[in-house]
């Protein structure tokens, strides 16, 4: 999986011959001026260069936590510079920044979700294309308190669900409460903005949906509140990738080798960060903007416990399948999130191959 693509350079040594001709008594005789033999210090080696592909511009989905350690593991050990890359770090003023400016050209890569990578296809033929897969299942969960009288999606019924205005989160609830034998109509969802676990906690909803399993539990843990959850994949809904990593599609055409170099570093940034996540995460939290994206100790640390297996990959890091992008596809289409087909086949590309 991890490869070292570095150019070799065979320095020659050019001997010169110089040939005199001497005549005595009619003879003529050769010399040849040779350089004498070198010494042991002086023999020259093959040398290495390092390939130089320039400056990533790479757009983070939120600002740096747990899921990102890999990226400045990678910049902090050297694993980019190693590569041939310059990796520059940036995190969005908006939630469609990633994705909106990897498709105009204004960044070379960007970090989203799979369903907007799929509706942006789907409804504006956006020309974006996945290169990596980064979480490869759901980290979003429906989260209530122990006390809600909640025990499956079906006990939705007659309660209040607040979500993040997503419409995703409305199909999440819809099949999950249909997967569980119940009523999605007798569901009332409110659209509370992020307020997800202010909200949930002051009693104004039963429930949460779009709370992630990484970090709204975690926190609220930390703020003293045990909660419960329910994983929409058990519940008829795909096992989507989370998080992917997106690129323009020319881009991709003039950028290819720059991109694959990047993502040799990442692989290894990643490799580290799951052999060693405590030194992982100490590098993270050494780096954390302080005054405007404070992290939590507590929290981060099981974040990145919760994340490593989400991140593993049988086929290696970052690997996508035809197979689990169509049925995404499928069940969006199904839902009704989108309406026009996708080929599954220019969605993405494959670096862990």
């Amino acid at each position: 999986m991890k490869k070292r693509w570095l150019t070799g350079v065979l320095a020659t040594v050019g001997v010169c011959l110089t040939v005199t001709a001497c005549g005595s008594n009619g003879n003529q005789s050769a010399t040849v001026n040779a350089p004498p033999a070198a010494t042991s210090e002086e023999t020259t080696t093959p040398s290495e260069t390092k390939p130089d592909y320039g400056t990533v511009d790479l757009m983070l989905d939120w600002y740096p936590n747990a899921v990102h350690s890999y990226l400045y593991v990678a910049q902090e050990k050297g694993y980019f510079e190693e590569e041939g890359v310059t990796v520059n770090i940036q995190t969005p003023v908006n939630a469609t920044d990633p994705i909106n400016l990897a498709a105009s050209g204004a960044i070379t890569l960007g970090i989203t979700y799979q369903p907007d990578v799929i509706t942006s296809r789907a409804s504006q033929d956006v020309p974006i294309v996945s290169i990596a897969s980064i979480v490869r299942s759901p980290l979003n969960r429906i989260v209530y308190l122990p006390d809600a009288g909640i025990a499956s999606p079906k006990d939705l019924e007659g309660k209040t669900v607040g979500y993040p205005g997503i419409p995703l989160n409305e199909s999440i609830i819809t099949a999950m409460v249909a997967n569980d034998g119940g009523d999605p109509a007798k569901v009332n969802m409110i659209d509370i903005g992020f307020t997800l676990s202010s909200s949930l906690v002051s009693g104004n909803v039963d429930a949460i949906v779009g709370a992630y399993i990484n970090h709204e539990v975690p926190s609220l843990a930390h703020e003293g509140y045990e909660t419960n959850n329910l994983n929409p994949t058990d519940y008829g809904v795909p096992s989507y990738y989370e998080l992917v990593m997106v690129t323009n599609e020319n881009t991709w055409a003039k950028d290819e080798e720059k991109i694959r170099a990047f993502w040799r570093g990442a692989t290894k940034g990643y490799e580290f960060m799951r052999d060693n996540p405590e030194e992982a995460l100490a590098l993270l939290l050494e780096m954390q903007d302080k005054a405007n994206f404070p992290l939590v100790e507590e929290v981060e640390q099981e974040s990145l416990s919760i994340l490593l297996e989400l991140m593993e990959s049988d086929h290696g890091f970052g690997y996508q399948s035809a197979e689990d992008w169509q049925a995404s596809i499928d069940w969006m289409k199904e839902a009704g999130l989108i309406t026009n087909d996708v080929d599954v086949n220019s969605i993405f590309k494959n670096l862990a191959e």
